[in-house]
C-alpha cells in the first residue's frame, strides 16, 4: 500500500485540473418602470465578467423573458478588448416589460474569437420588476 500511495496521488494531480467556466451578473440599472407589455428601447445594462475565455474578441447579448420566449428583446454584440465590466450604451434593447406581476428574464451571453468561433456561452437570470 505504501507504494501506491505516492502513484494514486500523482494521478490525482493530473485528474484534478482545475478550469473557469465563463459566467457574468447583471445590473437593470436605471432603466424606466415598465409594466404595460410596451417595451422602452433602453441601454444595455451593467454586465460583469468573470472567467472570460482567452482570444475572447466579441461578446453577443441575447434576452429573452422566461415566461414569454417568443416576444424578441433583442440584443447586442460588444467587440474587445475587455475588461471586468461591459458599461451601459454598449447597446440598446427592448426593456423587460410584464404586462402582468414580475417576470424572469435571461440573458445569454456567446463568447466568439477573432475567427467566429464560439469560445463559451454564460446565462444570468433576473426577476423584472
Amino acid at each position: 500500500m505504501k507504494k501506491l500511495l505516492p502513484i494514486l496521488a500523482g494521478a490525482m494531480l493530473f485528474t484534478t485540473s482545475q478550469t473557469f467556466a465563463f459566467e457574468f451578473t447583471f445590473d437593470w440599472g436605471d432603466i424606466p418602470l415598465c409594466t404595460s407589455g410596451h417595451p422602452n428601447r433602453v441601454n444595455n445594462p451593467v454586465f460583469q465578467l468573470q472567467d472570460l475565455p482567452e482570444g475572447t474578441a466579441r461578446i453577443d447579448f441575447k434576452l429573452v423573458d422566461l415566461q414569454v420566449r417568443n416576444f424578441n428583446h433583442g440584443g447586442g454584440r460588444v467587440a474587445g478588448p475587455f475588461g471586468a465590466t461591459i458599461e451601459p450604451g454598449a447597446f440598446t434593447y427592448k426593456s423587460p416589460c410584464p404586462p402582468s406581476g414580475s417576470h424572469n428574464y435571461q440573458w445569454t451571453a456567446k463568447a466568439y474569437d477573432a475567427g467566429g468561433k464560439l469560445l463559451d456561452t454564460a446565462q444570468s437570470t433576473k426577476r423584472y420588476p
